[in-house]
C-alpha cells in the first residue's frame, strides 16, 4: 500500500525502494533469522523448488531488461507485471484446488504466454541496445 500510495503521489523512488527493500528483508532477513531460531532448520516443500524458486528468478531476470528503458517502467510494463501476478495467484488457487482447468492453464502459460513475453523481453531489449548504440555515435 505504501509503494501504491508514493507511486500516486509522484514518490517513484519511495514507490521503488520500498518494493525492493521489502523484499530483501523478507527474503534475507526474515528467512535468516527464522532459519537461525529454527533448531532443525527450515524445511523447504519440494513445490517450492521446483515451481516457486524458478518463477522468483525468472521475475527477478525479467525485471532487468524492463529497467533498460530510461530508468522508467512503463504503464504498458506495470501491467505486464500486473498479469503476471494475477496468473501466478490463479495457478496457486487452481493447483491447491486440484481444479480441472489446471492442465489448460499451465499449457496456455508456457506454450503461449512464456514465448509471447520473451519475445517481447528480447525486442524491448534489442530496442535499448540499439537506442543506447546509436546515441554513442
Amino acid at each position: 500500500m505504501t509503494s501504491i500510495v508514493a507511486a500516486v503521489r509522484g514518490e517513484r523512488d519511495i514507490a521503488v525502494g520500498n518494493v525492493v527493500g521489502s523484499n530483501i528483508f523478507n527474503i534475507l532477513g526474515v528467512l535468516g533469522l527464522s532459519t537461525l531460531v529454527a533448531l532443525d532448520g527450515i524445511p523447504v516443500a519440494a513445490s517450492v523448488v521446483a515451481f516457486d524458486l524458478p518463477v522468483m528468478i525468472a521475475v527477478a531476470v525479467a525485471c532487468l531488461p524492463m529497467f533498460f528503458h530510461g530508468g522508467t517502467i512503463d504503464r504498458w510494463k506495470g501491467a505486464v507485471f500486473f498479469f503476471y501476478y494475477v496468473a501466478y495467484t490463479a495457478f496457486l488457487v487452481l493447483r491447491a484446488q486440484s481444479h480441472d482447468a489446471l492442465d489448460e492453464f499451465s499449457a496456455m502459460m508456457v506454450y503461449f504466454v512464456l514465448p509471447i513475453t520473451a519475445l517481447t523481453l528480447i525486442g524491448v531489449t534489442w530496442q535499448e541496445l540499439r537506442r543506447r548504440g546509436g546515441a554513442a555515435r
